[in-house]
């Protein structure tokens, strides 16, 4: 499946201040999705596959070294033990997780263990000042250029903040317009960092505002701040999506990120993004989530859902 890129358009404040979004009724919509049981063992482990597809794996750590990466780009080409996948015949599936997510030095490290894989998994860097976007424009800007150069075909860009919470929405607008331009064919996905922001109004405009300016993905967190993915901002979100589709045609993909660690949270959130956006953005292109750590509990268990046990975290291979 093939999604067009989002090509933004004129911001539109009228569009952007006219939203007041109930905050009881994103609350209670949460909940209702939280109540819903979750798949039948048939097909548990047919939406955990899904889930593994969809992640982008992560090592955003100040001790990240070439080995370390090297670790994660084996993991992220072969993110399941090759004899579950053979028990439930998804061996010759060709399954991988989406995309390795480093930060802007680590890219071509990424890039080399990869290649020496013969693996095509793109690699996505963090850019623009990550994780709080305070440095000058042009140093954010020269980040997102050497990024792209040493070889990331996805940019994850973090908007400075203070814009978004005094209303300077055409400063953020243009901000993310040139980082859109300094991605060139790489696509971009922008950090809205929700726990920042003081309301779920807030976290409306700045989505509209961030897919107006070309984004091709809008993305919870840095992962970083102490609130980080959370449902109600999800679902708002996501509704900004889809209105963003009903005005212009163009599907923009959605990111959640920091804090999801276990299976159940996976399940959780392909629920939520089938409910509110639909089927078609259940796909790598449209819907990805931002982990370190979530893999390994998938892995445990589908080994669960296989052999009816649970498995040590030595008995699988970690990044």
């Amino acid at each position: 499946m093939s999604v067009d890129r989002n090509p933004g358009t004129e911001l539109d404040c009228e569009r952007i201040y006219r939203v007041r979004v109930n905050t009881q009724s994103v609350l209670h919509r949460s909940n209702t999705l939280l109540q819903l049981k979750e798949p039948h063992t048939l097909w548990k482990c047919a939406w955990l596959l899904r889930g593994v597809s969809c992640i982008d794996l992560t090592t955003l750590s100040g001790d990240d070294t070439p080995s370390n990466v090297h670790r994660l780009c084996l993991k992220a080409v072969h993110p399941i033990r090759d004899d579950l996948l053979q028990r439930m015949d998804m061996h010759h599936k060709g399954l991988l997780s989406c995309s390795l997510c480093v930060y802007p030095s680590r890219v071509a490290d990424a890039v080399k263990s990869l290649k020496a894989a013969n693996s095509s998994l793109p690699v996505a860097s963090v850019a623009t000042g990550f994780p709080a976007g305070q440095t000058p424009l042009e140093t954010r800007l020269q980040e997102v250029r050497m990024a792209v150069a040493d070889g990331a075909s996805e940019i994850d860009v973090v908007i400075n903040r203070t814009l978004a919470l005094t209303g300077q929405w055409e400063v953020m607008y243009d901000e993310l317009h040139q980082f859109r331009a300094a991605c060139g064919e790489a696509h971009m996905k922008t950090i809205l960092a929700v726990g920042d922001l003081n309301s779920f109004s807030c976290v409306y405009r700045a989505s509209m505002v961030a897919m107006m300016a070309g984004s091709d993905f809008i993305k919870t967190s840095t992962g970083k701040e102490t609130v980080n993915a959370t449902y109600p901002v999800a679902i708002v979100m996501a509704r900004a999506i889809r209105d963003y589709f009903l005005f212009t045609g163009y599907k923009v993909g959605f990111k959640p990120a920091g804090g999801i660690r276990t299976a159940q949270e996976s399940l959780c959130w392909l629920r939520l993004i089938k409910e509110e956006l639909g089927h078609d953005w259940l796909n790598p292109h449209l819907f990805r989530i931002g982990a370190s750590s979530l893999l390994a509990d998938i892995e445990r268990q589908i080994y669960h859902q296989v052999t009816g046990q649970y498995a040590s975290y030595h008995q699988l291979p970690s990044a």
